[in-house]
């Protein structure tokens, strides 16, 4: 709760920094609805990644990290191009987090207890079908379009769900940077621009720190 109450003070400490939430939202929805070639693209990139580490494939930490700082700095792009500069310097950090952290590990990506695998699978497909921003007849089309990879939620439930999922890419760094930032805009997302699903996001973040904390305790003991 304490966490909880100092980011919502933090939010409100940003207000005059940052644009109106309709304005956000607007903004948030151009790029959905606007990228969704890309979205399919991204849809089709992490459909390969998924099956590779299905079929039991486990790349290198460093490896780990340049696939999922891919979609982190194609959210920073986009965020530029709709003059967004807040969304767009963050997302470019974490871009660099994920692929600089992991890095210095060369082993091979072991996959996590059963409990932060079952969560981080969760966390991941409510990323891929992110039911928010995009405009269509067809609930269908959030299958293969939503807005993953285009916008924050939705791309940080993703990289978090593997990264749970793997580990946290044998990085508490990069556990508490990524578990943060989702925190953050699940936080934002649902207090401010009123999508309620976003706390979703919050408690897949949680999860990852909550796994993080368990894992340094079980290697001090």
């Amino acid at each position: 709760m304490f966490l909880a109450e100092q980011i919502i003070y933090g939010l409100n400490e940003l207000n005059e920094f940052m644009p109106a939430s309709d304005e956000l939202l607007s903004g948030l929805g151009e790029i959905a609805n606007n990228g969704r070639v890309l979205a399919v693209i991204w849809h089709a990139y992490f459909s390969a990644l998924v099956l590779a580490l299905a079929l039991g494939v486990r790349p290198s930490a460093r490896l780990g990290g340049l696939l999922l700082s891919l979609p982190l700095f194609s959210v920073s792009v986009l965020a530029w191009a709709q003059a967004n500069p807040f969304n767009a310097t963050l997302f470019a950090v974490l871009g660099t987090v994920t692929l600089s952290m992991p890095a210095r590990h060369s082993e091979r990506l072991q996959t996590a207890p059963w409990w932060a695998v079952s969560s981080g699978a969760l966390l991941f497909a409510f990323g891929w079908i992110y039911p928010h921003f995009v405009e269509t007849p067809s609930t269908l089309t959030y299958l293969y379009a939503s807005p993953l990879g285009l916008i924050p939620c939705p791309t940080l439930c993703a990289v978090i769900g593997i990264g749970l999922m793997l580990r946290g890419l044998g990085s508490y760094a990069w556990m508490v940077v990524l578990g943060a930032a989702g925190v953050f805009y699940g936080i934002f997302g649902a207090a401010r621009l009123g999508v309620t699903l976003d706390w979703v996001l919050v408690a897949g973040a949680l999860m990852m720190l909550f796994y993080m904390v368990a894992a340094y305790r079980a290697r001090r003991a």
